[in-house]
């Protein structure tokens, strides 16, 4: 009795945790909504800057949203597909602002610091792609 106790007890926790990550298509809605004027707040506060940390801090932004909407996604329907998928924009997003945060520097310095983003970058797409 004690057995169908505490597993009847378990099916009902985890049955409930299941449901509590399940998504309505409203709660999504909602959800990127909230991310799509978190981005625009953001990309506002970015006007007050000039140069590269203005167009640093656009790709913080733009990447941030990118991987939040991916990040729903993969909450909204939790696929392999869409764990790559977020993975893969993980990736993209560091590569992007590291390649952005190069153009600080100038001539070897600079070409260096792209080259070794794009290491990182394929070696993260690769892993991506590897656990799924």
């Amino acid at each position: 009795m004690y057995i169908k106790t505490l597993t009847a007890i378990t099916l009902c926790a985890a049955s409930a945790i299941a449901s509590a990550q399940a998504m309505t298509k409203a709660e999504y809605d909602a959800a990127k909504d909230r991310v799509e004027m978190n981005y625009k707040t953001a990309k506002k506060s970015c006007d007050a800057l000039k140069d590269n940390a203005k167009d640093i801090c656009e790709v913080e932004a733009k990447g941030k949203e990118k991987v939040e909407k991916a990040e729903l996604e993969h909450k909204y329907k939790a696929t392999l597909g869409n764990a790559r998928k977020l993975e893969e924009v993980k990736a993209d997003t560091t590569y992007d602002l590291a390649k952005e945060k190069c153009e600080d520097q100038a001539g070897d310095a600079q070409k260096v610091c792209k080259a070794d983003a794009k290491a990182v970058h394929d070696r993260a797409v690769k892993a991506a792609k590897e656990k799924t």
